[in-house]
């Protein structure tokens, strides 16, 4: 059977500017890698799942919205027919191979970038290069400043050297990416004192990190110390410092990532982006951009942050391609308070290629949604929705990132 086109996913009624503008490529601000490895029913499961975990015995992730939305959408893109059973739809998978699965997926999100956060560490994930080949487009990479702490850590150094090298690691790293990205919001939460930490008590601090290296960073001294060393790196190199906030569900235990330690409902209210104003007021007079991510449900939160400060920005993340016909929902929630400039497109994908081209579409039918209903109000002309649609799929990460 031929592909799907894309153009017959959108509403027929929208003004061609408008559909030409959401059917631009776009530019995908913040992923992961997907796998490059065939797997089995269960580890693709967990894969999609959010929480990175298996069904409960006798259901399947199949039966949840990504899981619906796999077999309507992206069945076609595999050859198969929409609404493909879970068994066939894995089977087809398997004929084809990872490889070639990919290859579909993720030129099928129909991006011009993928920036890409490679701080997990997971042979079995695609690194920024590849994602970049099999999605014929662009790749850079997005360094994970915990993972770069946890290098320094491991190498056996003297607690008062520890901030030297700390910060000459971070300048190394820098120099190649297109973003630093912090996951503090899940190692202590995002109620930070938002103060640069005094010398003294960084020494301290490394002194009791450095005698047990391969343990988790949640020493706040050190988790301020790494955000402040990593503004100061931003500012030099001009880049963007990205912050993971909601309640992103990857534990991804699945393929091989420990949970990141502050997890489940009780600790959820740490990863409210509000928590970071007082760090993001003090950033203000430097000029270092701030990219909320992943912030569901805490979306409206980071919407008015973006308002009122003029360096913060946001997207909508991965629980775009988890709501699924939903995905609108978020996206007009986010558009109540984000002004037009200030929101970007990322898919927060991994793990699945799958989520990386349900992410784009959703994306589009969502804002489509939202665009049409502004339209038919005459609160937006065709010309207005096109140019918002424009600036959030790309021109806005074109511009912060200085692509």
């Amino acid at each position: 059977m031929p592909e799907p086109r894309s153009h017959d996913m959108l509403p027929a009624t929208l003004p061609d500017a408008v559909r030409a503008a959401l059917l631009a490529p776009m530019v995908d601000q913040h992923c992961c890698g997907v796998r490059r490895d065939d797997t089995t029913r269960s580890g693709f499961e967990q894969l999609i799942g959010e929480g990175g975990t298996p069904a409960p015995p006798g259901t399947t992730h199949f039966d949840t919205p990504a899981g619906a939305a796999i077999r309507r959408w992206c069945a076609p893109v595999l050859g198969l027919e929409p609404h493909a059973s879970p068994t066939v739809y894995l089977s087809r998978r398997a004929e084809l191979g990872a490889g070639e699965v990919n290859r579909r997926l993720l030129r099928g999100a129909g991006v011009s970038a993928f920036l890409v956060d490679s701080g997990l560490d997971v042979p079995a994930l695609l690194s920024p290069a590849e994602m970049g080949r099999l999605g014929s487009a662009a790749a850079d990479e997005i360094v994970r400043l915990e993972q770069a702490e946890q290098d320094v850590a491991e190498a056996g150094l003297p607690a008062a050297d520890y901030a030297g090298m700390l910060r000459d690691e971070l300048a190394v790293r820098a120099a190649r990416a297109a973003a630093l990205k912090s996951v503090a919001a899940h190692h202590c939460g995002l109620g930070f004192d938002p103060s640069r930490p005094s010398r003294g008590s960084v020494i301290a601090a490394a002194g009791r990190r450095l005698a047990d290296p391969k343990s988790r960073l949640d020493d706040p001294v050190l988790v301020r110390h790494l955000l402040w060393a990593a503004v100061d790196v931003a500012r030099e190199r001009g880049l963007p410092l990205q912050f993971h906030c909601g309640l992103s569900g990857w534990g991804v235990t699945g393929w091989g990532v420990s949970g990141w330690g502050v997890s489940g409902a009780a600790a959820g209210h740490l990863t409210d982006p509000a928590l970071l104003t007082g760090f993001v007021r003090a950033l203000a007079p430097l000029g270092v951009p701030v990219v909320l991510l992943n912030c569901y449900p805490y979306h409206r939160q980071a919407a008015h942050l973006a308002g009122v400060f003029p360096h913060v920005y946001v997207d909508a993340g991965p629980a775009v391609a988890h709501a699924a016909a939903g995905s609108g929902h978020v996206l007009r929630e986010l558009l109540e308070l984000v002004p037009f400039h200030k929101q970007m497109y990322g898919s927060g994908c991994h793990g699945a290629a799958e989520l990386c081209f349900l992410a784009a579409l959703n994306h589009r039918r969502g804002l489509a949604r939202v665009l049409a209903d502004r339209i038919d109000e005459g609160e937006w002309s065709p010309a207005d929705a096109a140019r918002i649609a424009h600036m959030i799929g790309s021109g806005n990460a074109r511009r912060v990132y200085r692509l």
